[in-house]
């Protein structure tokens, strides 16, 4: 569960990370009310989980009250990255020295947690490790022990942290470590922390993102579960128990079962050229029953990128034929020109054909086996495009 910066905010507050001042608003109005209140001069950030949002419209400067009350109303209603702003962060604007990166996350190879910083902050961590890899400073955290102090003044030294500002970025790193672990996060993020003219470490911009696993542990963290952070599909998914993530090509896979989808995923990526890719990753479990089919179909479909449809049904727990059912639903309820090609294997499969090819729809292909189902949906797709 992503968090908006204002709540991700609002914890580390709770943790002793330093934060500026600020509210979040929904109307200009009341934009108009916090910046005279924070004393003229602020920024007004969108609420939406998208990297880089100053260079896409999403930060912006003002100089009073009515000017900010004016770029809110321009801002608010918006849509950026493909979503709609409904809330903004109103702060206070401050002069800064230098912009750190400081993040924790769990890190796969080691199976334990992650302390990440950089001396190139305020910019993606993902683009700094793709032009400036050695700017990037790690050291993985035994759980068992915790953070040690060697730790974070190896760190500190290594991204070029003068003296004086060490034992603040001492305490500002423990307490990120404290929230991350207390929060179940998957990720922690201060980016940027800032040098501010004036000499403090301050936290400028927070990313906290939650263990969907764990929330049943965090009742609190839970309660602030928003979907206008959300696409229509991943909230629509997210309401049905479904697994999406959306990605960037023309394909739209759906199978029963993380290691099916991946596979799938992996299929495409083999046989197809860079200018042809999946568009999502969905998972709809091991049990799912025929409506579940129809809702993730239909998540697909709504999306205007997806060309192609391809299916790969594994029958074990969930029966071929109650995912046939679930296709013909769907498309029942949401007619389609679009390609579908289904790879259905295992329990009655056989039935389950019969029921598509009795449907007798023109634009649905059934096959035997992924890699044939793989090529198929590629060369649509190619066609298409």
């Amino acid at each position: 569960m992503n968090l908006h910066e204002y709540q991700s905010k609002a914890r580390f507050a709770e943790f002793g990370i330093p934060v500026l001042p600020g509210k979040v608003a929904s109307t200009p109005q009341q934009v108009y009310e916090i910046a005279r209140e924070l004393g003229g001069k602020v920024v007004i950030k969108a609420q939406i989980p998208t990297p880089n949002r100053g260079q896409i419209g999403g930060i912006l400067f003002a100089e009073n009250p009515k000017q900010a009350e004016n770029l809110a109303n321009s801002l608010l209603g918006s849509v950026i990255s493909g979503l709609i702003i409904r809330k903004v962060l109103v702060n206070p604007t401050i002069s800064i020295r230098q912009e750190i990166y400081l993040g924790m996350m769990n890190d796969r190879t080691s199976s334990k947690p992650m302390l990440i910083a950089s001396s190139e902050g305020g910019r993606d961590i993902i683009e700094v490790a793709r032009t400036s890899p050695g700017s990037i400073f790690r050291d993985t955290i035994n759980p068992c022990i915790g953070l040690r102090d060697y730790q974070v003044r190896s760190i500190a030294s290594n991204i070029d942290l003068p003296n004086e500002y060490w034992k603040t970025f001492l305490q500002i790193t423990y307490s990120l470590y404290a929230c991350f672990v207390a929060s179940d996060a998957v990720l922690a993020e201060i980016n940027p922390l800032v040098i501010t003219t004036d000499n403090r470490l301050l936290a400028l911009d927070s990313k906290l993102i939650i263990d969907d696993n764990a929330l049943y542990r965090h009742t609190d963290l839970a309660e602030m579960y928003d979907n206008d952070g959300e696409s229509e599909q991943e909230a629509r998914a997210r309401a049905a128990g479904i697994s999406y993530v959306r990605l960037e090509g023309q394909i739209g896979c759906m199978a029963n079962g993380a290691g099916l989808a991946m596979t799938t995923i992996d299929m495409i990526h083999l046989y197809a050229d860079e200018s042809i890719g999946p568009a999502n990753f969905l998972d709809i479990g091991g049990g799912a029953q025929s409506n579940t089919v129809a809702t993730a179909l239909g998540i697909m479909l709504a999306d205007p990128h997806v060309k192609v449809v391809l299916l790969n049904i594994f029958g074990g727990i969930t029966r071929c034929d109650e995912v046939a059912d679930g296709i013909l639903q769907a498309l029942d309820e949401t007619k389609t020109t679009l390609p579908l090609v289904i790879r259905l294997a295992g329990t009655n499969a056989n039935e389950a054909r019969q029921m598509i090819n009795r449907a007798q729809l023109p634009n649905l292909t059934c096959t035997a086996s992924l890699t044939e189902a793989a090529r198929q949906a590629i060369a649509s797709a190619r066609g298409i495009n």
